[in-house]
């Protein structure tokens, strides 16, 4: 593991131990054993793919495919 990765995995770490102090999972209920620690990861883990996955689609990628956010829901932006 080099530097970057090791300085990575620990911000995760201290995000997810901040995180835990207030966190609830999607039904509401608070984390309060290792189950509802792996479900509340899945779920972040969830939300975070679903979120790139909406922006790769808005927003042009790499290779210059996507949907132009102007163009969304057949719309025209205005200026």
């Amino acid at each position: 593991m080099d530097v970057n990765q090791r300085q990575i995995a620990l911000s995760l770490l201290e995000g997810l131990r901040e995180d835990l102090i207030y966190g609830h999972l999607n039904n509401g209920s608070r984390i309060l054993d290792v189950a509802d620690l792996r479900q509340y990861i899945y779920e972040q883990m969830g939300r975070i793919r679903t979120n790139t996955f909406v922006m790769d689609g808005l927003y042009r990628n790499d290779n210059g495919h996507g949907q132009d956010i102007s163009k969304s829901n057949g719309h025209k932006a205005h200026p």
